[in-house]
């Protein structure tokens, strides 16, 4: 499961310069032929139980200054939970990306995979989910826009004038290829690689500036076993007489349980009625996604 390292995190960021544009990012390129993921569902079990344990290391501070951190994270599914009606499975991680222990919520169904937000969560992340995170099934390669938002409340005050800033977010989701893997847990053959990015147009209501983020998530998915690795690189601009913000973050699989999936709709549910109603343009992949690590502290 991409848990939800796109949303909260889509929640820490590195140091962009002010930028007068944003622009969409430009979809999957290649003149191959497609690949359909036959059990797309099985490369993301859910079963109640189920455990990973990550090892990680994360860098972050301004772009003179970089602090190198170790970790360790250890991912369950601990059952579920009803969100505005729709049942909801339910990830506890207990030290995603070094930030403390954290739920996170996803519906998987015979459409995809939809995230439903996390507890901590951010204002920012609240705004924008439910949104789909994968697309069933997995296309080899294939691109989608997940969210496009103008105008939101950022949560915080950057600039410290007393009032919070309001953001842009775009979100989109690649699936790019497969390949092997190696981590501590072992090596992984046939995994799928995939990408999300997300970028942010945060205007500072005191200068009347407009600082730029960008988040971009590597994540590696093996069947029968889940997230095997991902990496993050988060930056955030510089703001007064800062220097920006660089975070990068990675983890990878140590050890693993995977508990067998109980036999019902061949695997998931049948896909949620009125998900994204009111939000046509989020049919498309933050988790594991804005990530509260997307820190909005200057």
């Amino acid at each position: 499961m991409l848990k939800r390292k796109l949303v909260t995190w889509l929640i820490a960021i590195i140091g962009l310069s002010i930028l007068p544009g944003f622009h969409p990012w430009p979809e999957v390129a290649g003149a191959g032929e497609t690949v359909t993921i036959a059990k797309s569902e099985e490369y993301f079990p859910d079963a109640p139980g189920s455990r990973w344990s990550y090892r990680g290391q994360i860098s972050e501070g301004p772009l003179q200054m970089v602090e190198l951190k170790f970790f360790t994270n250890v991912s369950t599914v601990s059952g579920t939970k009803t969100i505005n009606g729709v049942n909801v499975t339910v990830f506890h991680d207990t030290n995603p990306g070094n930030h403390g222990p954290s739920d996170s919520f996803y519906r998987r169904d015979a459409a995809g995979i939809v995230y439903y937000g996390s507890e901590p969560g951010t204002p920012l992340e609240e705004q924008i989910t439910p949104y789909q995170i994968f697309r069933f099934p997995l296309t080899i390669p294939s691109s989608f826009q997940q969210f496009d938002r103008t105008g939101l409340n950022f949560g915080s005050d950057m600039d410290r004038d007393g009032t919070d800033e309001t953001v842009d977010v775009q979100g989109w989701s690649s699936v790019i290829g497969r390949e092997s893997v190696t981590v501590p847990a072992g090596t992984f053959q046939d995994v799928i690689k995939v990408e999300a990015r997300m970028k942010m147009r945060i205007h500072l209501s005191g200068s009347r500036h407009t600082v730029s983020g960008i988040d971009v998530m590597t994540a590696w998915f093996a069947k029968g076993v889940g997230l095997v690795k991902y990496a993050e690189r988060q930056e955030l601009a510089a703001v007064k007489e800062d220097r920006g913000v660089v975070t990068e973050i990675t983890e990878e699989l140590e050890d693993h349980e995977i508990k067998p999936q109980k036999a019902s709709l061949n695997g998931f549910e049948s896909p949620a009625k009125g998900v994204f109603a009111g939000h046509s343009g989020d049919h498309e992949l933050r988790q594991v996604v804005l990530p509260t690590r997307f820190r909005a502290d200057p």
